[in-house]
């Protein structure tokens, strides 16, 4: 189910923050772009994940990869900034509470990355009634729509301050 919030991240309704009480399962929201190359990928590896797959073309070649590959932790971390800026416009910030990651394929030097989020699950909390958890399952894609990261989260949502839901229509 596709709602209203599936308009493009960069419009100017996408740019409020969101609620607890303005999302519903079905919710779908699409980030901007992210264009990987050779230099972020070796960049990323030789500081966070020093292994030869991601540091060297030849290296990567002789491995399972078939030649150069981002780091998961890159592709990780691109889809958190895309997220952030572009896919998930949540109130006061995207705070993690757990979740599952796989990366079905590898990232190339050649993807633009994307990311597709749907809310899968909304819990408000009955200890802490200014928030809630919700469920959401995004999927990092390249240009040509292939699923590089697949990854399900519980974030932390803050309910409406109660000033601003009194003078809501």
């Amino acid at each position: 189910m596709t709602s209203h919030l599936a308009a493009a991240a960069a419009s100017p309704e996408m740019s409020k923050p969101l609620y607890l009480d303005d999302l519903a399962v079905g919710n779908q929201f699409t980030s901007g772009e992210h264009a990987m190359d050779e230099g972020q990928i070796k960049a990323f590896a030789a500081q966070f994940d020093p292994q030869p797959f991601h540091l060297d073309e030849a290296a990567g070649r002789a491995t399972l990869f078939g030649g150069l590959a981002a780091s998961g932790w890159h592709t990780a971390a691109v889809t958190m900034r895309l997220q952030v800026t572009s896919g998930l416009p949540i109130a006061g910030g995207i705070i993690g509470a757990g979740g599952e990651l796989s990366w079905p394929r590898p990232t190339r030097a050649t993807d633009v990355l994307h990311v597709v989020s749907e809310v899968v699950q909304i819990q408000p909390s009955k200890s802490r009634p200014d928030r809630g958890m919700v469920t959401v399952r995004s999927e990092t894609r390249n240009q040509h729509g292939d699923v590089l990261q697949l990854s399900t989260v519980r974030i932390v949502v803050p309910r409406k301050p109660a000033a601003d839901s009194a003078g809501a229509p």
